[in-house]
């Protein structure tokens, strides 16, 4: 029978932990300490595994089934929903930790050990730090979009430095390509704003 809000308002904790269930693998699990947390029951590879979707009031009974109906999908693909979960935190440290800002240091970095000319290191740490840096500088690299890019460059071309304009998209492409080359990124948002020329 499937739980109501009702059930789980009224759930309060007894001497033993107890399961209340609602179909499908999903149960709410109450503690003695009168904590309540979601939890699905599910066979991968025919052993039987748990994942949790939190605690009841935060995570509600609307919330829980559809963690549960996305879980049911990744099995149907044969993936474990429990290690989609702890790929997905990987990736979301990854991202969050993989910045432009740290992206174009390693870049500029790259640079003096191939011993460039120090006027092209001092530009491009100039274009990416000082007129790239303070929108993109903390945004994770994975997420920046082709739009603002384009913005970027419209407000230095604004300006009137068109040529300071021209050479950081130059230079935002580079970190682009290192990043891809470095995996840590897959595409390159500056391409899509090829229809940007300076005037």
């Amino acid at each position: 029978m499937a739980l109501t809000d009702m059930a789980l308002r009224n759930a309060n904790p007894q001497d033993k932990p107890y399961k209340l269930f609602d179909g499908g693998g999903l149960h709410l699990l109450v503690n003695p300490s009168g904590s309540r947390i979601w939890r699905l029951a599910y066979r991968f590879l025919g052993k039987p595994k748990q994942i949790s979707f939190g605690p009841y009031p935060t995570v509600s009974l609307a919330d829980a089934r559809q963690k549960r109906d996305e879980a049911k999908k990744l099995l149907l693909d044969g993936q474990d929903p429990s290690t989609a979960r702890k790929l997905e935190k990987v990736n979301a440290t990854i991202s969050t930790g993989n910045t432009f800002a740290l992206l174009a240091a390693e870049y500029i970095a790259r640079l003096e050990t191939r011993e460039s000319a120090n006027a092209t290191i001092k530009k491009n740490k100039w274009l990416l730090e000082t007129l790239a840096g303070p929108a993109l500088g903390s945004r994770p690299i994975t997420e920046i979009k082709p739009v603002e890019v384009l913005d970027i460059l419209r407000q230095v071309e604004r300006s009137g430095r068109r040529e300071s304009a021209r050479r950081l998209r130059s230079a935002i492409g580079s970190v682009f390509r290192y990043a891809i080359a470095t995996l840590r990124a897959e595409t390159d948002p500056r391409c899509s704003a090829t229809v940007w020329r300076p005037r």
